[in-house]
């Protein structure tokens, strides 16, 4: 028996062991790939503006609950996207300086892998939005992710140099998925930050292209600045920093929001501009670097004052 008790122990501590401190470390960057897949500091700011729209639809504040079930819905649809994307764009991200870590060109995860992983985040975003929240935002939630996956990275994306115009329409459905959680419906309201999002996405997204060109140009994809080249590209962000401009100030006239989104907006807009003036006029490397950082901060800024004026 005393036999038994001792090989009981040496079997207990073997275990232990097997769980100890080794077994994790090797656990957590396996965690932490498939995160990655998500494309996490993308989805935050999606979310905020999922969130920041619910208080505009339902200005008396939606329950705790709803806001977090909708939030998880939302990372779970755009996670999935983002790791169907890193699966269809692995071997043009092999080829690119700014992804040719990552998880699937890597071989730290493979690509079988991280594409079941997408579409089991992307199902389970549908199942879970439909049964938490309602059918409307799951319907929504999956067009979103089914327009990015294939409207934009499998069509437009190698086809046009205005993929991000159209396929940026993808993008824009977040506010979507939450004015259908808070109010159960979408009304013609609802497009304005549709609309925002809409016309922001290209000088966002073209201020990029303008700092990564190059590996744009290596893979192929025939991005604004590789096919028009960098001057085209500076004139067509500051186009359509004026289009955004002049409707971000459209839920203000139709009296969605009052005067503290207003002065917000005019605020905020008036800054792009000018970033995107000094851009087309006096174009350097670190100017470029800076209006792509603004505009993630104009965009986070800008819905804030949306839920702000919308709840005072």
């Amino acid at each position: 028996m005393i036999e038994g008790a001792a090989a009981r122990s040496t079997r207990n501590q073997q275990a232990a062991h097997s769980v100890g401190p080794d077994s994790i470390g090797q656990v957590v960057p396996v965690v932490r790939d498939y995160i990655a897949l998500t494309k996490p500091r993308i989805i935050s700011l999606l979310l905020l503006t999922t969130v920041a729209t619910m208080f505009v639809a339902d200005p008396s504040g939606p329950a705790l609950s709803l806001i977090l079930w909708t939030m998880l819905g939302g990372y779970l649809a755009a996670g999935g996207a983002g790791a169907i994307n890193h699966y269809i764009d692995r071997n043009r991200d092999a080829r690119m300086a700014r992804t040719s870590s990552r998880p699937l060109v890597s071989g730290r995860i493979s690509p079988a892998h991280g594409l079941i992983f997408g579409i089991t985040l992307g199902l389970a975003s549908f199942v879970q939005l439909w049964l938490t929240v309602n059918p409307l935002s799951a319907a929504l939630a999956m067009l979103g992710l089914l327009g990015y996956v294939f409207l934009y990275t499998l069509w437009l994306k190698p086809l046009t140099p205005q993929n991000i115009v159209i396929g940026g329409s993808a993008g824009a459905v977040p506010p979507l998925v939450g004015w259908a959680a808070a109010s159960g419906s979408l009304t013609w309201e609802a497009l304005w930050p549709f609309a925002i999002i809409f016309f922001w996405t290209p000088p966002h997204f073209w201020a990029l292209s303008l700092m990564i060109k190059d590996d744009y140009a290596r893979t192929g994809v025939p991005m604004l600045p590789v096919v028009k080249g960098e001057a085209e590209t500076r004139r067509q962000i500051l186009i359509y920093t004026l289009i955004m401009f002049g409707v971000t100030i459209g839920p203000y006239v139709t009296g969605l929001l009052g005067s503290i989104y207003l002065v917000s907006a005019i605020a905020l807009g008036a800054t792009f501009t000018a970033f995107s003036v000094a851009l087309y006029r006096h174009p350097t490397p670190a100017l470029t670097l800076r209006t792509y950082l603004y505009s993630l901060s104009y965009l986070a800024l800008l819905f804030i004052a949306m839920a702000v004026d919308a709840v005072a």
